[in-house]
């Protein structure tokens, strides 16, 4: 008998994996709901839906393996992380879905969110005042007019897989619709920035990468409170909080 595999389990929502099966149990069903029908829209390889009841969903396994993690070295080569590059701009090129995703927040209200985080990291004392400011200075050029795309809205390169050189599939889609493409390029490069000029070859065009740092100090801010309050550690070597002095 396969073993049960805890990916990833907090308050909102769990991964465990089964053999080659994925079961996926999240108490909100609208996500689920978003992770489905943006799987059958992207236009890159996806996990195949097997089946679903609420609150479960249960999808296959992806051949290969993630390209890194957050906090780690990537054992994917130069051509690799071109080639997650070129997928991604496949994804951003494909047909729009209806709805907004994490990626498409409006800058008023992404400003908002931002400006209460960061009073609330200073004054619980989780972060320096210093460390925040900086940050929150470097956040602003994310805050400008951006034309829609197709965003995964949590491309973390964790969710990429890929076989050799070649990107074998995408997962987690939850946070999946209209969005910022330099959002998604800027999660899936996060705490790596050695790749970057690798993803970019493989996107292939010109990125304005004042808005890529922008958007590492603004998603870092946005998430050391809710890591450290979900039991992860945003401390440790490389994560969220190096991120933000990296910006210093």
């Amino acid at each position: 008998m396969d073993e049960v595999e805890v990916v990833v389990a907090h308050s909102e929502r769990a991964t465990l994996r089964v053999g080659d099966v994925f079961l996926k149990v999240d108490a909100d069903q609208a996500r689920i709901d978003v992770e489905v029908q943006a799987m059958s829209l992207a236009p890159v390889p996806t996990p195949k839906v097997l089946w679903r009841k609420p609150p479960v969903l249960a999808i296959t396994a992806l051949p290969g393996t993630t390209l890194g993690r957050l906090g780690g070295p990537s054992p994917g080569s130069s051509a690799a992380w071109a080639a997650a590059g070129a997928a991604i701009r496949k994804l951003h090129d494909g047909p729009l879905p209806s709805w907004q995703g994490r990626a498409g927040r409006s800058i008023a209200a992404l400003a908002a969110e931002l400006d209460d985080e960061c009073e609330r990291l200073v004054t619980s004392g989780l972060l320096p005042a210093d460390l925040v400011t900086r940050n929150r200075r470097v956040a602003e050029a994310a805050f400008r007019p951006w034309t829609p795309a197709f965003t995964h809205g949590d491309l973390q390169i964790a969710h990429v897989f890929v076989d050799g050189d070649e990107v074998t599939g995408v997962i987690d889609w939850s946070e999946a619709g209209r969005g910022d493409a330099l959002y998604d390029l800027a999660t899936f490069t996060l705490g790596h920035e050695e790749h970057l000029g690798d993803a970019l070859t493989g996107y292939g065009t010109d990125i304005d990468l004042d808005v890529i740092h922008a958007w590492w100090s603004l998603r870092s801010l946005l998430a050391v409170r809710w890591l450290t309050e979900h039991g992860f550690d945003p401390f440790a070597p490389g994560c969220e909080v190096d991120v933000l002095r990296s910006r210093m």
